[in-house]
C-alpha cells in the first residue's frame, strides 16, 4: 500500500485536457462503486461563495454538542488532504486516517480504470464511499465550485440545501455577474427539500428564490425575511417562525460569523433538527472552530517572531467580498482596541487583488507582499505590491512571511501592531504549517 500523497499524485494525472462541467464522470464512477451516494445518512448540502465552511463548522459543533455523529466534506485543505474528509464518531469526529484514506483512494482508482476524471470528482467519490461505509447520523457536504455541475451535486434527496452569501468569484467557470453565479449555486436545490438562503444582496436572492420555487423546494427560508440574527447585550439573538434563541456570541471572530451562525441554525431547523436542546445550540456557538478564518495565532514558531503585545491574525479570504468582510472585522477590532494594522499578503493570479486589498485603504498602515510556495498560479510579490499601491495602500515586498514578521518587529510603532496575514487559503496553509499549528 502506497502513501496518500503518491496515490493523489497519480489521480491528478487523470485530469481531462478540457474541463466540461458535468456530472457524467462522477456518476459513472459512483455506479461502479455501488452508488454510495444513495446509502448516506441525511445530507445537508451547502453552496455559496463565502461562508460555506464556517456555516458547516457551526452546524457540526451544534450537532456534536447534541451527541450526534457527523461526517463532513469540505475543500480545499489547508495543510493535508485528510482535512477534507472528517469521519463522524461518538464524542466528536476526526480527519480520515492515512490507512483508511489510501485504501479508499486505491479502490476508487481501480474502479475508475484510467478514465479521464478531475481530481475533485474522484476525491469526492472517495468521501462519499467512506461516508457510506462508516456510520454517522448526518453528512455535511460542501460544494467545491458552483453547484449545478459540482461533483457533490449527486445527492438526489438531501435533508436540506443551503446557499451562503453569493458574490463574484470563479467567473471563468460560473459567469461574470452575481445573478449568473447565483443561478449556478441554486443548482443544488431539489424538489421536496427545504432551501435555506443566507442574507445577501437582492439580485442573488431573487434568483435563488425563483429557482427554489421552480424546482419545488418543500420550504424556502430567506435570511432577513424568514429568519434573523443580531447581537444584543453581548449575546447572539436568533429568531424565526419557530421561536427565538438567546445564545452566546460565537467563538469565531467577526460580525460576518453571526450571519453564518444564523444560517446554520436555520438550516438545522429546516432539516428537522430544531428540537435539539438549547444547550446544544449554546455549546455550538462556543465550540465552533474553522481554521484560517480570522484566526488569532498566539503560539508557535511564527508567533514567536511577533513583537511583544502585538497581535497576529490569519485569514484565508481571497475575493473582493471576502476582503470587504475582513476589512470590516479589522475595523471593528480597531474600534474596540486601537492598534496600527500591518498586513502580510499573498494572492493567486486568478483573484482580483486590487479589489480585495482596496477595502483596507485608510485602515492598514503598511502591507508586505510575499510570495507563495509551490503555487504556479501565485502572483509575484512585486505585482501584489503594485496592485496594493494602485488601490491606495503603502506596500513593500518581503521574501517570506517570516522575513515580513522580522521587518515588522524591527520597526518602531506608535503602539504594538495588529498583524494580519491574508489573501489566500494556500498562504494560510503555509503559515499554519510553518507555525506548527495544524488543523485538527
Amino acid at each position: 500500500m502506497g502513501s496518500s500523497d503518491t496515490v493523489l499524485a497519480r489521480l491528478l494525472a487523470l485530469h481531462p485536457k478540457l474541463i466540461d462541467l458535468s456530472l457524467g464522470r462522477i456518476l459513472t464512477l459512483l455506479e461502479r462503486l455501488g452508488d454510495p451516494q444513495k446509502r448516506l445518512p441525511p445530507v445537508i448540502h451547502v453552496a455559496g461563495t463565502n461562508g460555506k465552511g464556517s456555516t458547516i463548522a457551526f452546524m457540526r459543533a451544534i450537532l456534536e454538542a447534541a451527541g450526534l455523529s457527523v461526517h463532513v466534506y469540505t475543500s480545499p485543505h489547508l495543510v493535508r488532504f485528510h482535512e477534507r474528509i472528517r469521519l463522524g464518531a461518538p464524542g466528536g469526529g476526526r480527519f480520515v486516517d492515512e490507512t483508511v484514506l489510501v485504501e479508499a483512494l486505491e479502490r476508487c482508482e481501480r474502479a475508475n480504470a484510467g478514465d479521464a476524471i478531475t481530481f475533485f470528482e474522484i476525491t469526492t467519490a472517495v468521501a462519499l464511499l467512506l461516508f457510506a461505509e462508516h456510520e454517522a447520523d448526518v453528512v455535511l457536504l460542501e460544494v467545491g465550485l458552483g453547484g449545478r455541475f459540482d461533483a457533490t451535486n449527486v445527492i438526489a434527496n438531501p435533508a436540506c440545501t443551503v446557499v451562503t452569501p453569493v458574490s463574484l468569484d470563479h467567473a471563468e467557470y460560473l459567469g461574470d455577474t452575481v445573478t449568473k453565479i447565483a443561478g449556478e449555486k441554486a443548482g443544488i436545490f431539489k424538489r421536496g427539500a427545504p432551501a435555506v438562503i443566507a442574507p445577501q444582496e437582492p439580485e442573488p436572492t431573487a434568483v435563488l428564490e425563483a429557482t427554489a420555487e421552480r424546482v419545488g423546494a418543500s420550504k424556502i427560508l430567506i435570511g432577513a425575511q424568514d429568519f434573523s440574527v443580531h447581537e444584543a447585550g453581548g449575546r447572539l439573538v436568533y429568531e424565526d417562525g419557530d421561536g427565538l434563541l438567546d445564545l452566546p456570541l460565537p467563538k469565531l471572530a467577526g460580525r460576518h460569523q453571526h450571519v453564518n451562525a444564523g444560517t446554520a441554525i436555520a438550516a438545522l431547523r429546516a432539516a428537522g433538527y430544531g428540537g435539539l436542546s438549547s444547550s446544544a445550540f449554546e455549546q455550538g456557538m462556543l465550540n465552533a472552530d474553522w481554521p484560517a478564518r480570522l484566526q488569532r495565532i498566539a503560539r508557535g514558531k511564527l508567533a514567536e517572531l511577533v513583537p511583544g503585545r502585538a497581535e497576529l491574525w490569519l485569514d484565508g479570504g481571497h475575493n473582493p467580498d471576502g476582503g470587504r468582510v475582513l476589512a470590516q472585522a479589522m475595523a471593528d477590532l480597531a474600534d474596540r482596541n486601537p492598534a496600527p494594522l500591518v498586513m502580510i499578503a499573498g494572492l493567486l493570479s486568478t483573484k482580483d487583488a486590487g479589489a480585495t486589498l482596496g477595502h483596507f485603504k485608510g485602515l492598514a498602515q503598511l502591507l508586505f507582499a510575499v510570495p507563495m510556495q509551490n503555487q504556479l498560479a501565485a502572483r509575484p510579490a512585486e505585482e501584489v505590491a503594485e496592485l496594493a499601491r494602485a488601490a491606495g495602500l503603502t506596500a513593500e515586498v518581503a521574501g517570506s512571511v517570516e522575513q515580513a514578521l522580522r521587518e515588522i518587529a524591527a520597526r518602531d510603532w506608535s503602539a504594538p501592531p495588529r498583524i494580519l496575514i491574508c489573501g489566500s487559503l494556500y498562504l494560510a496553509g503555509e503559515v499554519l504549517s510553518a507555525n506548527g499549528t495544524l488543523p485538527t
